[in-house]
């Protein structure tokens, strides 16, 4: 959307009349008659092309100002900014009958690509395109190294080539193969130094370049990319980002190679200025290929290195957003070179596979996800490849949950449709996914309804046409849902009114016998993945539940004892799950109620963050944990109860306090600090106010438990045998034969306890 001074400007240079352009052309032409064209001048021809291209149809203006751009644009003398403006105008009018135009005196690169723009911008008109292709060769071949950049005329040949493929000889498709491959790969490590004023105070020790870093800060170790950064960039760093932007373009147009070719003796460096003196073996031996070959092998390895950049984190969102782009060019570069050279093949696939896992796990990085797929839709086959666990990904939580993006919807709809003859046995899981990809069309509306149109055919048959025209029937109660699903009012409190109803009070009642049925039939065959997805689904669930009347406390018994049967099953939850269980542990969700799921989550944390359990836990892991325990300890106990945070259930609070003493055995260091809390719980439990919130047995129950945690740490090792016991101590010879450890040990403890504490003074 536009701002509403740039509205106004817009609509002013659509409205104006046909008889007031007229008399603003006589005023350009008058302004570019005079030998000393100024900043009058450039601001007529601002005003000019916004006229010109606020429109969808061409504006008439009169031949002697349209002769006279092209004059300017001509003028060697000319500023460059005046001959911008006078290409810009001129291409905003194409096609042209009236132009008069030509490129082949044009010698300086940077207006002849602004001439050539002109030019090709009026379609492939009487062999125009490949006049134009043929001078820019010619600039290219003739340019000497301590000349110009070429990097303007880039952009004019992959023009050329897009509308004139068999425009170019095949000396000059070997000559630019030559040049890209050296800018590609033999761009200079070093930054390039920074535009100096001159002066006394200037030396060159104070502007040496340093070296270029990656988008993470590291300094770069491997060849210059796209993805290097820099405060100031050489032009051979400029020429490395131009060559990349068109080497697709010019892989297809250069095709697949032809057959063996004899070794390219005469294949020699056309990177000016840069040093080749010392190449490893493999670079020699590359460098004996013919010209497409060679720059294939580099395009691999240039993409590779763009796929690593890409899992770096960048430190700034400019960098952030560049890789996301560089990632999705990669693969669809590597998509061609599989096309055209198969061997390459199998040695991109661990690499693609590896980065769809990871892509499949990031959600800013989703719209990369598309030419993953593309590329396993295309080589999948040859490489044997089960592509259809891909496709189930892709079809279902992608349009289900990023509905909302509109970039995102259009690509999405136009791979299916563009793929429609390649699915083959994956076409099955397109159809049946069809209610998430109307979710696209419902958000997105008009600008997808011709690519549905030509899509429908193929979605529907027997199985889904009944259920299709329910769905389209039903597309704007569908964009209501969204609507209503982006502004965080869940379904629950939509049907909250109907809580109360006696038939949904009757259902609520049946649930928790249900997930109990539930749970005691898949744990006898869940694995490691789909434990871990449960027991997620328990915390995420835990506070999302349909208001009824008791529902909520009945689910949350269920829930919170599953939750210990899914730890008890695969201890090493509490370990892989560090980030979310600190989440839920953070934000107090579970104080509500009667507190089961949190006093269940938190005595997981406790029984289970120990490398007894799982060899991966870490103190820094420990330490983490006990620090959330703490501050959420301090806040419920601390606190005066609120809508926000009600009052806090006793054993949520003495389960903490034990969590938090069986973390302090594990990590030492923390045994004085939990001491001290302890202590202070103590003195709270007695005070008054603690009795009249809590009740008096609530209160003495966590004052006794304080006590007892509080004698246990003025053993630090007994404490560690009977808060963190090995597993052989669960046996139940262990509590019921007092002459074993666990009764004895703490047998002594409390008794030294008690002679310590008669020895104090009262």
């Amino acid at each position: 959307m536009f701002s509403a001074g740039a509205e106004s400007l817009l609509r002013q240079a659509r409205e104006i009349p046909d008889e007031e352009l007229k008399k603003f052309c006589s005023r350009v032409s008058k302004l570019l008659q005079k030998e000393d064209v100024g900043p009058e001048a450039i601001d007529a021809l601002q005003r000019l092309f916004l006229i010109v291209s606020a429109t969808k149809y061409s504006r008439r203006l009169e031949q002697t100002c349209v002769d006279l751009l092209q004059t300017t644009l001509c003028s060697p003398a000319c500023p460059e900014q005046l001959q911008l403006l006078c290409a810009a105008i001129l291409r905003e009018r194409s096609p042209c009958d009236s132009l008069r135009l030509s490129c082949d005196h044009v010698q300086n690169v940077r207006q002849l690509s602004l001439v050539a723009s002109v030019l090709l911008a009026q379609g492939d008109k009487q062999q125009e395109v490949r006049s134009v292709g043929q001078h820019v060769f010619r600039v290219l071949e003739s340019r000497q190294p301590e000349g110009p950049s070429p990097r303007p005329l880039l952009p004019v040949v992959t023009k050329v080539i897009g509308l004139a493929p068999g425009a170019l000889q095949e000396d000059q498709t070997n000559l630019l193969s030559k040049r890209l491959v050296d800018w590609l790969r033999y761009a200079s490590l070093q930054q390039g130094l920074a535009h100096s004023a001159g002066g006394f105070f200037s030396t060159p020790r104070g502007r040496q370049p340093g070296p270029v870093t990656e988008v993470d800060g590291a300094v770069a170790t491997d060849f210059f990319t796209v993805l290097s950064t820099g405060q100031h960039f050489t032009e051979d760093q400029w020429l490395n980002v131009q060559a990349f932007s068109m080497l697709r373009a010019w892989l297809l147009h250069s095709g697949p190679p032809g057959g063996p070719g004899a070794p390219d003796t005469d294949d020699k460096s056309e990177l000016e200025g840069s040093t080749l003196s010392v190449l490893s073996a493999a670079s020699t031996a590359s460098r004996l290929l013919p010209p497409q070959e060679r720059l294939r092998e580099k395009a691999f390895e240039y993409c590779q290195r763009l796929i690593e950049q890409s899992n770096r984190r960048a430190l700034r969102k400019g960098d952030a957003d560049l890789q996301k782009a560089c990632l999705v060019e990669a693969v669809l570069v590597l998509d061609v070179l599989c096309r055209q050279d198969p061997s390459f093949l199998y040695r991109t696939l661990s690499c693609l596979k590896a980065l769809h896992a990871r892509l499949c796990g990031d959600p800013a990085c989703v719209r990369a996800l598309l030419p993953v797929a593309q590329f396993f839709l295309n080589h999948g086959e040859a490489a044997a490849v089960d592509t259809e666990a891909i496709y189930q990904h892709l079809f279902t939580r992608i349009p289900s949950e990023l509905f909302h993006s509109p970039m995102l919807a259009f690509e999405f709809v136009q791979f299916c449709r563009d793929n429609l003859p390649l699915f083959g046995r994956s076409l099955g899981i397109l159809k049946l996914s069809f209610p998430n990809l109307f979710k696209f069309l419902a958000w997105n509306g008009p600008p997808l309804t011709s690519e549905f149109v030509a899509l429908l055919p193929s979605l529907v048959d027997a199985g889904t046409a009944v259920e299709m025209l329910h769905a389209l029937l039903d597309l704007p109660c569908l964009t209501a849902a969204l609507d209503l699903q982006l502004r965080l009012a869940p379904l629950h409190q939509l049907l909250q009114p109907l809580a109360g109803c006696a038939r949904v009070v009757q259902c609520a009642e049946a649930v928790p016998t249900l997930l109990q049925a539930f749970f005691s039939a898949v744990t006898q065959f869940a694995d490691g993945a789909l434990t871990t997805q449960l027991a997620l689904l328990l915390l995420e669930r835990s506070d999302s539940l349909f208001q009824v009347p008791q529902y909520e406390a009945r689910v949350h018994r269920v829930l919170s004892s599953q939750f210990l049967v899914l730890c008890k099953l695969h201890p090493s939850l509490v370990v892989e799950l560090t980030k979310e269980l600190l989440e839920f542990v953070g934000s107090g969700r579970g104080i509500h109620g009667t507190g089961s799921m949190l006093t269940s989550v938190v005595w997981a944390i406790g029984e289970y963050l120990s490398v007894s359990w799982d060899r991966r836990c870490t103190v820094e892991q420990i330490n983490k944990f006990f620090e959330g325990l703490e501050a959420l300890l301090f806040e419920v106990t601390q606190s005066r109860p609120s809508a926000t945070l009600p009052k806090c259930p006793p054993q949520v609070i003495t389960v903490l306090m034990t969590t938090l003493t069986k973390l302090a055995s594990r990590s030492q260091d923390l045994i004085p600090r939990v001491s001290l809390f302890l202590s202070k719980m103590r003195t709270l439990a007695q005070s008054p106010a603690t009795s009249s919130m809590h009740g008096e047995e609530d209160a003495g129950a966590v004052r006794t438990r304080a006590t007892e945690l509080l004698n246990l740490l003025k053993m630090p090792s007994v404490a560690q045998f009977v808060l963190t016991p090995n597993v052989e101590v669960s046996q139940p010879r262990y509590h019921c034969d007092t002459n074993t450890a666990l009764p004895l040990a703490l047998c002594t403890v409390s008794r030294l306890a008690e002679k310590e504490a008669g020895l104090l003074p009262g």
